[in-house]
């Protein structure tokens, strides 16, 4: 199953989260008419004498305390909802900093905490998309790792203070693999969604322990009174567990067959299974495993692993069994002597996916189909690619693209002109728009790194892109103004120019609106073939210079969609225009229709064997334009 597929899926599973809330709701409402109904019987002073308890006649005498009771708890349900996912808006970082997460600076000196991130990066390179935000919960020694957000953009990444202490690279890595797989797969959003449903239907819960805990201890408990309270405690307290059943019920449902999938998709990812394999098995061997000290029962279907202790419809499959999926041969007893050997394994087959890697590379490096299997799963050579191109920026560089009071002079230095009297009107632009600060910090930073190679250019975009989403609307609004100022200071748009204004444009549009953002729409091919004859058109343009070599490429694209092959090869004039109208309407795709679009976009980059560094960035802007993560090309 690959990235388009689990996009339908996760649809499909939304959908279901609507049923299984509805039942859920209707079951807690019938038990409080229950409950009700019990009331008005034993306080009714007729019903000896008049209509059986629970007979139509019953019903038809006390419907409106009934109607009452049920409108009343469909509608506090249904507000705490709503209340939930409000609340969500604020994307993945919210959930971390509720759950006591620390944000990981980027500059930070901790060795564990430049390990964490320097995973996360180079996993988020490797795929094409944003770095998420990166959180420690510093107070939970248990290995646990959640990923959260709406969308890429807005994703955030935490994982426990134990994950790091306990866990060498290679396991770390296969966790943040694992939470990878989730933001791609459109887990994350699913998880979001069902938060915020779920919290509805466990708020009765709360308060149902909260009425038994008063009622203890309550001064009426020693009087005439006590009897009733703690019956309304008791029916209360019933009421809530019918919602905790079903909560759990629906996060069981929908999480432990995805979990299964992360899995498979973390080994993918890193080509590496002793590295979530490791991770798992460390936390059956530590005596705190993965629960966390906090209460988890709102964010336990987004762990990495059970986040408190096992009870009916865990949210993760059984430990062992999880195990077993990824090394079938594995058995319990080994656990004991197995912690001391899995570094040395690691390393051997380390090198060994390293030769298959490299292997494949030669096989199969500009396969359409090699490379949209890597979409959301990036193989281990796209991990070493893009680990050796993070290592290429200068030090200060990377530092001022962590940094939130340089990375947006960092993106300033990405538009700089090679021509000195335009890339003085460029700086006086800066010094007009975002003040003389900013400017005098541009002008370091191009002493510091004079010339910034094609490959390096995204990749810095990329790196700052954490820290340019942290400050306020107003400021990335202006910001978005001064990028446009920039490339126009010449009188003419490059294609790279605008390649990275439309990354950033996209990116920070979804950062600001997570809950607009969207993966995927309802249309097909054929109701866009008009467009996708145009963005293919001029994809072949700027990829082949020969127009006989465009043409076979423009063709063979087409064909690999399912198109006719026999569209004219025609690339409109204002191209820029024409592909921001375009990419559009290609967003509103179905997952399946984005998949035939990319393999033939990819295809008509790679027909002759190469693809150029135009060719690559300007790919890049249309998946992320479309919201789908392309991985490192190789020139």
């Amino acid at each position: 199953m690959n990235f388009f597929e689990h996009q339908d899926q996760a649809r499909r599973q939304s959908r279901w989260l609507i049923v299984l809330f509805i039942l859920a709701v209707l079951a807690i409402v019938v038990a409080v008419d229950f409950v009700m109904m019990l009331v008005l019987g034993l306080n009714s002073d007729s019903l000896a004498n008049g209509p059986a308890l629970f007979s139509p006649a019953f019903l038809a005498s006390n419907w409106q305390p009934l109607a009452f009771g049920s409108a009343g708890t469909a509608g506090l349900i249904g507000l705490s909802s709503l209340f939930k996912v409000a609340s969500l808006r604020a994307g993945g970082g919210k959930v971390a900093r509720d759950l006591g997460g620390t944000l990981v600076d980027s500059d930070t000196r901790d060795p564990l905490r430049r390990r964490l991130r320097n995973v996360v990066e180079e996993i988020a390179l490797a795929a094409g998309v944003p770095v998420p935000e990166i959180y420690v919960l510093e107070q939970e020694p248990g290995i646990n790792a959640f990923a959260a957000g709406f969308s890429p953009s807005d994703a955030a990444i935490a994982v426990t203070r134990g994950t790091l202490e306990k866990l060498d690279r290679n396991e770390l890595q296969g966790v943040i693999a694992h939470e990878f797989s989730h933001i791609f797969n459109g887990d994350m959003r699913l998880n979001i969604r069902l938060m915020g449903v779920l919290f509805g239907i466990l708020l009765l819960a709360i308060i149902g322990r909260k009425v038994l805990h008063g009622a203890r201890y309550t001064r009426s408990s020693k009087e005439g009174g006590a009897g009733a309270i703690v019956v309304i405690a008791l029916a209360v307290m019933l009421i809530g567990y019918i919602g905790l059943f079903f909560g759990r019920w629906i996060k069981a449902a929908v999480s432990r067959r995805r979990e299964y999938l992360a899995d498979a998709s973390a080994v993918q990812f890193t080509r590496h299974p002793e590295g979530i394999a490791g991770a798992l098995k460390k936390i059956a061997v530590y005596s705190n495993g993965s629960y966390l000290e906090t209460d988890a029962e709102e964010v336990a279907h987004m762990l990495f692993g059970q986040g408190q202790a096992a009870h009916l419809f865990a949210t993760h499959p059984p430990l062992l069994e999880r195990i077993r999926r990824i090394q079938p041969d594995f058995q319990e007893e080994e656990l004991k002597i197995l912690a001391q050997r899995l570094e040395r394994q690691s390393r051997q087959e380390a090198e060994r996916e390293e030769r298959e890697a490299k292997q494949e590379q030669r096989d199969g490096l500009f396969d359409a189909r090699n490379i949209i299997d890597q979409i959301g799963n990036p193989d281990w050579d796209k991990l070493l690619m893009a680990a050796l191109l993070a290592g290429s920026i200068p030090d200060d560089v990377q530092a001022a693209a962590h940094s939130t009071e340089w990375a947006p002079e960092v993106l300033f230095l990405l538009l700089l002109d090679p021509k000195p009297e335009i890339r003085e009107q460029q700086l006086l632009i800066v010094a007009q728009r975002m003040g003389d600060d900013s400017e005098r910090q541009v002008r370091a930073l191009q002493g510091t790194m004079p010339e910034v190679a094609p490959e390096q250019r995204l990749a810095l975009m990329e790196l700052a892109f954490p820290a340019l989403k942290r400050r306020p609307r107003e400021y990335l609004e202006e910001l978005l103004e001064t990028v446009q100022g920039l490339i126009q200071a010449d009188g003419r748009i490059e294609l790279y120019e605008y390649v990275l204004a439309k990354l950033v444009r996209v990116y920070l549009t979804d950062a600001m609106n997570p809950r607009q953002s969207r993966s995927s729409g309802k249309l097909d091919l054929d109701d866009c073939r008009a467009e996708v004859v145009q963005l293919t058109a001029i994809l072949a343009a700027h990829g082949h210079e020969r127009g006989r070599d465009g043409r076979t490429a423009f063709s063979h694209g087409l064909q690999t969609m399912g198109l006719p092959a026999d569209a004219q090869l025609s690339a409109p004039a204002d191209w820029q225009a024409a592909l921001d109208t375009t990419l559009e309407k290609l967003d509103r795709l179905k997952p399946k229709a984005k998949e035939k679009l990319v393999a033939g976009l990819i295809e008509t980059v790679t027909h002759d064997q190469q693809v150029t560094s135009a060719e690559a960035e300007l790919l890049r802007a249309v998946c992320a334009a479309i919201h789908t993560p392309l991985p490192i090309l190789a020139s």
